[in-house]
């Protein structure tokens, strides 16, 4: 008998970053399109309609593998005040530019960014470990919704005038392009010199990227990078300053907003709050199921993140029959890994965290957490990811899910900001309707109910700004309002014509709707 072939098993290839996508790849691009922006090693910043090398630039590396990347230049207070003070003097010229000029130089720079979204894209994959269907998503959420400013603006600017000085922008990193971008390029839309704070954390490239091409086409917009304390009287306090508008945290908010109520400047403030998803009288089993990878997009890194579930006792084993087979599926790893050369980037659910430092603390969390008595659900494990071999993974955290966080631990009562689920079980109306209240005050929340009338009647006692019936709530971007309930939020609410009375002077007399300490009015 002739002996048998045994055939010898193909080897999976080992992950490689793909061709063209490199950091160095994304830099000279960089260079190529915006050299007034970016030097051979570092980005500028911009005041005056110029691109000034002023500023200490800080070492940085990318959350993606620790690879080192553009830092943000620093400058002082000092300096800081003269970029404000020019900041003036183009809101002064700015604010008299016919508003067909202004609503064509916006429109042009939605060209250029267009142009070049793929580069935007890449940039936020490597500063902020966006995955890229996330971060063209992004930049697509920007263009598309300033576009809806630009060809509705007339009627939104009716009897109303740019404020008397420009808007102030400090945001947070996560979302360059459709938060920070966007709200820039509406207020100068209404007439506004715009001035913005780069994050410490990351997104400094690809911001200086999009005001290079906005610079270009006439918009009078200043970006800056600095510590938040020292940058705060001149971005927050200076008397030129004629709106701040702050994402972030609660912490460095309540300090902004005590700062703009003293000074009694106007203000929108949009902070964190504990985002919950209650389950009460519920069956809808497979829709819960289907939803819970999609609410782990970027790693719950977003100010509308579900990391809640407030759940009715006598419900808790078909939630968990319906949740850990989703959360389980929830894909991770190396934004830019692929196995050949011409694979499509991979769909992942989420990579890094914004740095090791936050993996390493919602990791400590979740152990306190646990040695103070809350039950681990799930653990998931890095070695289900997509990695490059070798690579560094000190910013990933894998999904966890904890039952009963104890009251001591930060994962009971504040926003883990990270793929951390805490589960809370009920017997009551009442007890739910506490526990999805916790954080006092929210973005959003969702109740998940067969009943319409238990829905008619828990959700207008749930403290969120939105209250989805069995599915996520957003943002929201063009039409949608956005704000936010209690500490949640503080100042004037946002979105569709409410962005731009945020920025401008008219009838309301300078106090468009919104959650201020005395004045409490919805839309």
């Amino acid at each position: 008998m002739a002996p048998t072939l045994l055939s010898t098993p193909t080897s999976t290839p080992a992950l490689a970053v793909k061709p063209g996508t490199s950091w160095s790849d994304a830099w000279q691009r960089c260079l190529a399109v915006a050299p007034e922006a970016f030097d051979d090693d570092r980005v500028r910043n911009l005041w005056a309609a110029t691109w000034q090398r002023e500023g200490r630039a800080l070492p940085a590396t990318s959350p993606v593998d620790g690879s080192p990347i553009a830092g943000p230049p620093r400058i002082d207070a000092p300096t800081a005040q003269q970029a404000v003070r020019a900041g003036l003097d183009q809101h002064r010229a700015w604010r008299h530019v016919p508003l067909p000029e202004r609503t064509a130089r916006v429109a042009a720079t939605l060209d250029a960014l267009t142009e070049h979204r793929e580069l935007l894209a890449l940039l936020l994959v490597w500063e902020i470990g966006k995955p890229w269907r996330l971060a063209q998503a992004d930049v697509d959420r920007a263009i598309d919704g300033v576009r809806w400013y630009v060809e509705g603006i007339d009627p939104m600017l009716a009897g109303r005038v740019p404020l008397a000085g420009p808007v102030s922008n400090i945001a947070s990193w996560n979302y360059p392009m459709s938060v920070l971008v966007h709200a820039m390029l509406v207020q100068a839309l209404a007439g506004n010199a715009v001035i913005a704070k780069a994050p410490t954390d990351g997104g400094v490239a690809c911001l200086t990227l999009a005001c290079a091409l906005a610079v270009r086409e006439g918009l009078p917009v200043t970006l800056v990078s600095g510590s938040g304390r020292e940058l705060s009287e001149p971005l927050v306090a200076a008397p030129e300053i004629g709106c701040v508008s702050f994402v972030g945290g609660r912490d460095t908010g309540a300090g902004i907003a005590t700062a703009v109520a003293d000074l009694g400047k106007r203000h929108v403030l949009e902070q964190e709050g504990l985002n919950t998803w209650g389950v009460w009288d519920f069956t809808d089993w497979p829709a819960l199921t289907a939803v819970v990878p999609k609410l782990f997009d970027y790693g719950k890194q977003r100010c509308t993140a579900y990391p809640r579930f407030v759940v009715q006792r006598s419900l808790f084993p078909d939630f968990l029959a319906a949740y850990l087979p989703a959360v389980r599926d929830v894909r991770l790893g190396h934004p830019l890994a692929v196995e050949h050369p011409d694979d499509p980037l991979p769909e992942l659910d989420f990579g890094p965290l914004i740095n090791a430092a936050k993996a390493r603390e919602l990791g400590d969390q979740v152990a306190d957490a646990v040695d103070r008595g809350a039950v681990p659900l799930h653990r998931g494990t890095l070695s289900a990811g997509r990695f490059l071999p070798g690579q560094d993974t000190s910013a990933y955290l894998a999904p966890v899910t904890l039952l009963a966080p104890p009251p001591s631990s930060p994962l009971h009562h504040a926003e883990p900001f990270g793929p951390v689920d805490t589960i809370v079980l009920v017997d009551t109306e009442a007890e739910l309707l506490a526990a999805m209240n916790a954080s006092n005050g929210a973005l959003v929340a969702t109740l998940s109910t067969d009943d319409p009338a238990v829905y008619a009647r828990l959700a207008p006692q749930i403290r969120a700004f939105k209250v989805g019936h069995g599915k996520p709530r957003s943002r929201g971007d063009r039409e949608e309002l956005f704000g936010g309930f209690g500490h949640s939020w503080r100042g004037a609410f946002v979105g569709g014509d409410l962005l731009v009375r945020a920025v401008t002077d008219g009838p309301d007399n300078g106090r468009p709707p919104g959650n201020f300490p005395d004045y409490h009015q919805m839309p």
